[in-house]
């Protein structure tokens, strides 16, 4: 009997085992998030495409890539600090104010090469400080970007940058052929978007740097164990962040001819937030790639193009933005709890 009753449970062993490997294979659970959010994006894409009219346009498909590079570019800035267990609320800031700090430089004579250096200078500057902030000081990422984001602004337009509307000059203008110039036939903006990505992936993938990224944000306190040098590789990833703000900033300002600073007060901060959760990064921290970034970059940008197209205003938009949003963190929450005390989500 005993014998009987054991060979019955390794059937149903087995069988359980192979239902749940089934089920791995074909259902949705091993697609994953950024494979789900994918193909959303290509069923929104076809339907816009059906029912809108101008969608297809080659001008309407030119500003949309723009727009995804655009905000792909910043995606990548935000994924790589939440991967790393923070959050950088100034990435907008430091975006508009230090490529605006470019064209007043070479506006006033000072060739692009220079003002180039004094801008990436500049995000170095403002990633550090924030970095110091958060690993050394230990406020809180959020509280010490949002408070980084303000200071940027202000100080910037009270030392650097005179007016909020600040336009491509004349010794700025080979920067327009990173919004309107082509390689190989594949606009500027896509081919600056595809190698910030490939080069995020390698480093992500296959240098000690992102293995440390990875650790630090799965369990800070067991990086610190095994000797890794948290405080300086945190501030590291906000000094990365900036930097890929800054070139967003320059790619702004090819595509659109200008850099306009009240930026920092617009939602595309929580559009940035948006690719990054909706593509499947953790915000909790040590989950990710640039996979998740391009996903969840594609949704978004099919999206908001859909609706600008739809007439809808901008207030709905921001409506819809967020409730995404809000969903998108309620689910992460879930899925991903940020501690012991989160994860019992069953509680009372």
């Amino acid at each position: 009997m005993a014998a009987h009753n054991a060979q019955g449970s390794a059937t149903a062993f087995s069988l359980a085992d192979f239902e749940s490997s089934q089920v791995q294979q074909f259902g949705l659970a091993r697609l994953g998030q950024d494979g789900i959010v994918f193909i959303l994006a290509a069923i929104l894409f076809v339907l816009f495409a059906i029912t809108l009219q101008g969608f297809l346009t080659v001008e309407n498909l030119l500003s949309l890539v723009r727009n995804v590079s655009i905000l792909g570019v910043l995606g990548l800035g935000m994924a790589v600090v939440v991967i790393g267990r923070g959050i950088d609320l100034s990435i907008t800031a430091t975006m508009s104010m230090c490529a605006a700090w470019v064209l007043v430089l070479t506006g006033q004579g000072t060739s692009l090469g220079v003002a180039l250096l004094y801008g990436a200078a500049l995000a170095v500057v403002f990633g550090l400080i924030s970095g110091v902030l958060i690993a050394y000081v230990e406020i809180p990422p959020l509280f010490a970007t949002l408070a980084m984001s303000s200071a940027i602004y202000g100080l910037g337009r009270l030392k650097l940058v005179e007016s909020d509307s600040n336009y491509l000059t004349q010794g700025a203008e080979p920067l327009r052929m990173l919004g309107g110039g082509e390689f190989l036939g594949v606009p500027s903006p896509i081919v600056m978007l595809a190698t910030l990505s490939v080069l995020a992936y390698l480093v992500l993938r296959f240098t000690k740097f992102g293995r440390f990224v990875y650790s630090v944000g799965d369990n800070l306190a067991a990086a610190r164990i095994a000797g890794i040098a948290v405080r300086p590789l945190t501030v590291a990833l906000y000094v990365v962040t900036a930097m890929v703000a800054f070139i967003a900033g320059l790619v702004t300002a090819g595509v659109v001819g200008e850099v306009h600073t009240r930026l920092v007060g617009s939602t595309l901060v929580y559009d940035v937030i948006l690719v990054v959760a909706l593509g499947g990064i953790s915000l909790s921290g040590g989950k990710g790639s640039v996979r998740n970034v391009i996903a969840g970059t594609l949704l978004i940008g099919i999206m908001l193009n859909g609706m600008t197209i739809l007439n809808v205003s901008f207030t709905q938009q921001n409506i819809v933005k967020g409730l995404i949003l809000l969903a998108a963190i309620v689910a992460d929450s879930l899925v991903n709890p940020r501690d012991e005390q989160t994860s019992r989500q069953g509680d009372i």
